[in-house]
């Protein structure tokens, strides 16, 4: 198979079980992260270097192409996104990368905040209806957003090194921290704090003023709103108020009725701190006065973490944390250990995965199973149902009855919201139960709509997939992974 097989949905045809998937050992993807927010847009453009690894690609390299500028996101009126003006932008700063649309193989749309509302994603999304098969498109919450900038500023990967770290991720309208230990997330919560809750002109008089920006007014007892000039000592006061609240947040605490997801379940008292987000940008400020208050947010957030003995080691990316990329990669699939019905459920496209922490034993707790599904619909902001899902299932030893039975009893009552709203039940295992995990959920399991069962495939968080239809001539079904990418360690 070669490389121009493919079409738009990223759907890979092939036609021997026994070939390569892509005849190269190495290929490049030039790949465009997208970030659209409530406050700011901006994209990403980077270079993919890929590698074969027996019948998939794994990425082997990463090297950052273009950063572009840094756009307030437009709105027309209300909390309406101007969609012409921000296509005007992107199509901008893809001519000052000296790209085309047909020029980019993959990438990912991230949309946070007020971007990810539903008339606001539909016409964010016609933008980049040409390439929907190419892009990962996510819309994230606060748990999701709050994964996705840890990952992205690298403090992951640090924490690999260094045991415990901390990631703070203020932005225009919230923050976001990440408890990272030892290469994983442990911890996670955001509030109501971030530099644009309050925006001014040039004359230093309040334009825009968030519900959440009229709290902190209130609370450093400034009678000022709209229209009113906001002074140099009242910013400041404010900026304080906002990063007591962010470190208190970082330390564990419960800030009154700014908190957006529950707080930090452990939490240190000195350490390592890695700052991201737009705020970030501001921690070597030497510059004016801005129309937000960044840059005083940024100095009240550095004096207190010196306060605090915390240590702060740089990004990997500040603003550009949620900005990406997505690799590509295909895995072929053995026809003879699929389960699929009805039988005209494929072809599937754009995936979320879910990636369950839960070890299968010699004795599997259905409850646990169920329990750690749920978890992972939570982390990535997955728990209303809305969107279909595949469940990557760390299967290992035997495929007795009494396994099976609890696996598959565990996989349906955990994704009972999925299921409720009619999506199927995707299954990807990389151990060989694709077909026998599939009849145990619909023989004994009471799952009321389609089943996909397939393996043979390692899938982890944050990947996305495709699954094209069943190949009459190998009965084998393509499946192309899109993962977002993150800095690593080494």
């Amino acid at each position: 198979m070669h490389p121009d097989e493919t079409d738009d949905g990223g759907r890979i045809h092939f036609s021997s079980a026994g070939r390569s998937l892509i005849e190269e050992d190495q290929i490049e993807l030039t790949s465009v992260g997208v970030d659209i927010g409530s406050s700011t847009s901006h994209l990403l453009v980077s270079t993919i270097m890929l590698e074969r690894m027996d019948t998939r690609y794994v990425v082997t390299g990463r090297k950052v192409q273009f950063e572009s500028e840094i756009l307030l996101t437009p709105y027309a009126d209300g909390n309406t996104i101007d969609a012409e003006a921000l296509a005007a932008f992107i199509e901008a700063q893809y001519a000052a990368a000296g790209l085309s649309s047909e020029d980019i193989d993959t990438g990912a749309l991230i949309l946070t905040g007020v971007a990810a509302r539903r008339t606001n994603a539909r016409a964010i999304g016609e933008i980049f209806a040409a390439q929907a098969g190419k892009f990962v498109a996510v819309s994230a919450g606060d748990a999701l957003e709050t994964l996705m900038a840890a990952h992205g500023s690298g403090a992951v990967a640090l924490s690999e090194r260094l045991g415990t770290v901390l990631n703070i991720d203020v932005g225009g309208g919230t923050t976001k921290i990440a408890l990272c230990r030892d290469g994983d997330i442990i911890s996670r919560t955001a509030l109501d704090a971030g530099a644009r809750l309050i925006v001014t002109d040039a004359d230093g008089r309040i334009t825009r003023l968030e519900p959440f920006g009229a709290r902190y007014l209130s609370d450093v007892d400034a009678e000022i709103g709209l229209g009113d000039v906001l002074p140099a000592d009242i910013r400041n006061k404010i900026a304080k108020q906002m990063a007591a609240a962010i470190i208190s947040a970082a330390r564990g605490e419960e800030v009154s009725d700014f908190m957006r997801l529950a707080p930090l379940a452990e939490a240190p008292t000195s350490g390592q701190i890695v700052f991201s987000g737009g705020v970030s940008e501001f921690l070597d400020w030497s510059g004016g006065n801005t129309d937000d208050l960044g840059p005083e947010l940024a100095l009240a957030l550095a004096s207190l973490v010196k306060e605090h003995a915390f240590q702060v080691s740089p990004a990997r990316q500040g603003i550009r944390a949620t900005v990406v990329g997505a690799s590509q990669y295909t895995v072929q699939v053995s026809g003879s250990t699929i389960y699929l019905d009805p039988d005209d459920t494929l072809p599937l496209r754009n995936l979320a995965v879910i990636a369950p922490t839960v070890v299968l034993g010699d004795e599997i707790d259905a409850q646990e199973v169920a329990a750690a599904i749920k978890d992972a619909l939570a982390r990535l902001d997955l728990q209303d149902g809305e969107t279909p899902v595949a469940v990557a299932v760390p299967w290992t030893g035997s495929a007795s009855y009494a396994r099976l039975r609890a696996l598959g009893n565990g996989l349906v009552t955990g994704l009972t919201t999925i299921l409720e709203k009619g999506h199927p039940l995707v299954i990807v295992s990389e151990g060989d139960i694709g077909g026998l995990i599939g009849m145990q959920c619909r023989s004994e399991e009471n799952c009321p709509g389609a089943i996909v069962s397939i393996d043979g495939i390692a899938l982890s968080e944050f990947d996305f997939i495709d699954i094209g239809e069943v190949l009459r001539s190998t009965g084998a079904t393509p499946v192309v992974v899109k993962s977002l990418l993150f800095p690593t360690e080494h």
